[in-house]
């Protein structure tokens, strides 16, 4: 099968073999659910891409990630939240990179959430950067996990168009809106009231 190098995300297609899909952009066939999403950012792909490849970072606009530990230079530990209240972790591991450009990864064996993917950062000229996150997982608990996932909006198809949307809100402008309050936000309106 010839899969055309174009730019619509691999879930776009309409017949084919997901694994030979997957593995043609170098993501690694872990997984039976295959996503793609992406946003353009108005900055330079090197910074983006320098920015991301400091993994401490990423919790920092991933809303589930709780941490993620720096084992070696191609090695990371994720804690990711869960439905319920539970956490996963697993270990993964960086399968591919071009500096400025693109960082694929794999899940190691035993993973709780096998998974494998690749995040893409190209110039998009006065425009910026494309990020394409693409990713290839099996949720845990199978289907039913998916379901609960789901309900409990923790689906990482979800996850990663709401992510990726905060990466773009926190490099045009240094922060990610919300409607929450932070704890200094709060605290500023307590001590006015007490005033």
């Amino acid at each position: 099968m010839t899969i055309s190098q174009d730019d619509a995300p691999l879930t776009t297609m309409k017949k084919g073999d997901t694994e030979e899909a997957v593995t043609h952009v170098g993501v690694e066939p872990k997984g039976d659910t295959l996503f793609a999403r992406s946003v353009t950012i108005n900055r330079p792909h090197d910074e983006l891409f320098a920015y991301w490849r400091e993994f401490t970072n990423l919790p920092n606009f991933m809303d589930n990630v709780e941490r993620i530990d720096v084992l070696d230079d191609r090695r990371t530990h994720w804690v990711v939240k869960a439905p319920a209240g539970r956490t996963v972790e697993w270990d993964a591991i960086i399968t591919d990179e071009t500096p400025g450009e693109m960082i694929a990864w794999a899940s190691a064996e035993g993973a709780e959430v096998a998974n494998s993917g690749r995040i893409e950062f190209r110039d998009a000229g006065t425009r910026g950067t494309v990020v394409t996150a693409t990713i290839n997982y099996d949720p845990p608990g199978g289907t039913i996990g998916k379901i609960i996932a789901k309900m409990f909006q923790r689906e990482p198809a979800v996850q990663a168009r709401r992510d990726l949307r905060r990466f773009k809100q926190l490099m045009e402008t240094g922060e990610i809106a919300t409607s929450s309050w932070t704890l200094a936000q709060r605290d500023a309106e307590s001590d006015r009231e007490h005033n």
